[in-house]
């Protein structure tokens, strides 16, 4: 029973990450006023500025580029009652494929893989990629699958237009560029209308934009009352926390650098406690898939020129 319950207490985990990253990714709406209205105050939500549609832009463009990147990522997960300072660490490159991510396991020393592991892999991939450059139904269904994720994550996007009420609150320095600070807090008049949106009436937090370039640098809230998700007979519990950090990886692209999530909650009668940090890095362009598999294409044979050589 003890594996069970801990393969349900990481997949609801994983489920709520999910639907919280759906929030963390895209919640950019920001209003500024030059005498801010105090949070509390119902009666009449802030105005969106045009500082508003431009990050929300930025973080749509940020979004599509994503896609044609690989990155090397990090997660360090903390079982519940573990040594905090040894956490269980899992490393892994990955490549985009256009409908999502190809996961290539790395060793945890940051060494390179076994040469006949990594072969294996990147012989996988280049088959997958060129499966998925071939003009047919399965491969239409693929990509549509991801056109409506990509999709319910733009709706998410217009709700946070009126799900939340920004409040400016000051600014900071990093690395030598002015972040604006703003508060958080639901607009006591929205009305949910989905159970993803539901979430947005039980977060509260803070967000940094950067000043020149209107990208999301950074944003952390706090779970302020239990979230009930039916359809997985789970619950958040109030108190749970989250945050991102963004840096730009190259000329106007700001992408995810680190992510924490802290959430406690119970699936059925199984309490579980997810307690992990993320760290991507080495962003590397490769383009959409058909660009994509020459560049795997490259790696397998400069492999293969290498074993010749020795």
């Amino acid at each position: 029973m003890t594996v069970s319950t801990n393969v349900c207490a990481r997949h609801t985990g994983r489920v709520l990450i999910a639907a919280l990253l759906l929030f963390l990714a895209w919640s950019a709406p920001v209003a500024t006023r030059q005498a801010p209205r105090a949070a509390s105050d119902p009666e009449e939500a802030p105005t969106p500025s045009p500082l508003f549609k431009k990050v929300i832009g930025n973080q749509e463009d940020c979004e599509k580029l994503l896609d044609q990147y690989e990155r090397v990522v990090r997660t360090e997960t903390r079982k519940p009652g573990g040594d905090a300072s040894s956490p269980e660490t899992k490393l892994w490159r990955a490549f985009p494929i256009g409908t999502g991510f190809y996961k290539i396991a790395l060793p945890n020393d940051g060494q390179p893989p076994p040469p006949e592991f990594l072969r294996n892999e990147l012989e996988k991939l280049e088959k997958y990629l060129t499966w998925l450059n071939q003009d047919g139904s399965a491969q239409k269904e693929a990509y549509a699958k991801a056109e409506r994720k990509k999709k319910e994550r733009y709706e998410l996007l217009e709700a946070t237009y009126q799900a939340f009420i920004f409040t400016r609150d000051g600014e900071e320095t990093r690395g030598g560029r002015t972040l604006l600070r703003y508060n958080i807090v639901p607009n006591p008049k929205y009305k949910p209308t989905s159970r993803n949106t539901t979430l947005f009436t039980r977060v509260r937090g803070t967000i940094w934009i950067d000043e020149a370039s209107s990208q999301m640098a950074k944003i952390e809230g706090t779970v302020t009352e239990d979230i009930s998700l039916a359809l997985f007979l789970a619950k958040v519990y109030k108190g749970s926390h989250f945050m991102q950090e963004r840096y730009e990886i190259s000329q106007g692209l700001w992408e995810p650098s680190f992510e924490q999530y802290d959430f406690d909650g119970r699936k059925f009668l199984y309490s579980f406690s997810i307690h992990e940090r993320t760290f991507y890095s080495s962003y590397k362009f490769v383009g959409k898939p058909k660009e994509a598999v020459a560049v795997i294409r490259g790696e397998l044979s400069k492999m293969q020129t290498e074993a010749a050589g020795r």
